[in-house]
């Protein structure tokens, strides 16, 4: 192949190679994540990467002119089919499915790749991991809905946070819905009024960014130009002067009409709930809040981080909510025809990874291998033994691979893999029953011990 023809070994936009201690820092999150979702009472679901397109629902899009423009479709022959947007989408097909086999209440976890066609950021990608719980039956929603704030909690917590590191923001959809059904907006605007509301808190916007959404329309600093609901004056300013109310109790006597009431009740006996527990001083309304999926329509919840998130240039950045969901009835009624209750969270694994690795805070346990150098292929065996006896007692060992490389060599692969402990034998120490350790993290000129081959276990142990 001429130089012309060679490939450029490039990614396209939105996806990433993940390894070394991010992808460590990864894995110790999941297996956190996972244990957590156990402990709260969930059995896992893995569905396939692919479903029918018209299960994904064209009620995910944000463009109204092209619904499944944010998601990867094909075609598979006269049917079409797409990479899935959500775990949501999959559970309520399971679900529809499966109905009759699954118990009254259903309590299930997934921990899989979603795929977005849409515009990558910071903390923002196309292909990234998520990891769902989700609770589906009739219960009493305060108990589920405070039970999920709750498991956020803990399992930030045990990912490695401190408390005043994150807010878990809640409201309900009810309270909004109720707004808008008292400001009679059309039902073909309201979904476009919800989104502008959702956007209040994002990068650019604020509550001018939402009036002009709720106008006619807004042009970013690109001068690309979003059309807005188009309400009349009155109209959008009932929403900005709702949007600026902070406390439950103001929210209470503003908003009286029967369906925000409704919401404003559920959200009481949540923080009621939650009372009964430890983790209520971490939860907050927040009622600009709405989720901009229209299959929510009752609890919601957003949490945030409180500490500042840099971009590779070191440039401060919003990366968004690392854990969101809420309540649902009728996803599954869409299959079913009946309407099965459920509520879920999703924690956004890769954008909670991107904020972690900026933290000194969170050791990131490697478990690297001790090297074992090869100094004389004739006790070539006897390395093998050595090697077979790291492992046999639980220690991360490898040997090195090439009998023709001298020890220099053979350190500097060592150090380059960031290992800690190379075991050096010659002649000398096979002559005398004796292992030279060797701390590549150590002091030079200290960091050699020669210790008696029947110690090897016990010393290495002291030192990993």
């Amino acid at each position: 192949m001429n130089k012309e023809n060679k490939l450029n070994p490039s990614l396209p936009s939105g996806f990433e190679d993940r390894w070394g201690k991010k992808l460590v820092l990864k894995k110790q999150l999941l297996n956190v994540i996972e244990k957590n979702f156990i402990k709260f009472g969930a059995e896992p679901l893995e569905t396939p990467s692919f479903e029918v397109s018209e299960n994904i629902g064209s009620f995910l899009a944000e463009d109204d002119a092209n619904p499944m423009s944010d998601v990867f479709s094909f075609k598979d022959g006269d049917k079409s089919i797409t990479l899935r947007y959500d775990l949501s989408s999959p559970l309520a097909r399971f679900v529809a499915q499966n109905n009759q086999e699954l118990p009254s209440i259903y309590k299930r976890y997934a921990i899989q790749n979603v795929f977005r066609n849409e515009k990558p950021g910071n903390g923002r990608y196309r292909e990234f991991l998520q990891a769902d719980f989700d609770i589906i039956g009739n219960t009493n929603p305060a108990q589920s809905n405070a039970e999920l704030c709750n498991l956020i909690s803990t399992t930030l917590m045990e990912c490695g946070l401190k408390k005043d590191q994150f807010i878990i923001n809640v409201s309900n959809r009810k309270i909004v819905q109720g707004l808008i059904d008292e400001l009679n907006i059309s039902s073909e605007k309201q979904l476009k009024v919800i989104r502008a509301i959702d956007k209040l808190d994002k990068p650019g916007f604020g509550l001018s960014g939402v009036e002009a959404l709720l106008k006619k329309e807004r042009k970013d600093s690109s001068g690309a130009i979003t059309k807005g609901a188009d309400l009349n004056d009155d109209q959008v300013k009932q929403i900005l002067d709702f949007l600026k109310i902070k406390d439950l109790k103001e929210l209470k006597d503003k908003l009286t009409n029967p369906l925000s009431q409704e919401g404003i009740k559920e959200l009481e006996d949540v923080f009621e709930i939650l009372g009964f527990g430890k983790y209520k001083d971490q939860v907050q309304t927040n009622f600009t809040i709405v989720r901009g999926l229209a299959y929510y329509d009752g609890f919601i919840v957003e949490t945030n981080l409180n500490f500042e998130v840099k971009n590779n240039k070191g440039k401060p950045v919003d990366i968004g909510s690392i854990c969101s969901g809420g309540a649902y009835a009728k996803l599954i009624s869409r299959f079913k025809g009946i309407d099965i209750p459920g509520t879920g969270i999703s924690f956004g694994v890769d954008r909670l990874l991107f904020a972690l690795m900026q933290l000194e805070q969170i050791k990131v346990k490697e478990q690297k291998p001790v090297l074992v150098c090869v100094m004389d292929q004739k006790y070539l065996k006897n390395y093998y033994e050595i090697l077979d006896q790291l492992k046999t007692n639980n220690i991360n060992a490898e040997i090195f691979l090439d009998t023709k490389k001298n020890l220099g060599k053979q350190l500097t692969y060592a150090n380059k893999r960031e290992l800690e402990l190379a075991i050096i034998c010659g002649e000398n120490e096979f002559n005398e029953n004796t292992v030279t350790i060797k701390n590549l993290k150590g002091i030079k000129g200290e960091n050699n011990q020669t210790i008696s081959r029947e110690n090897l276990i016990n010393e290495i142990k002291k030192l990993i």
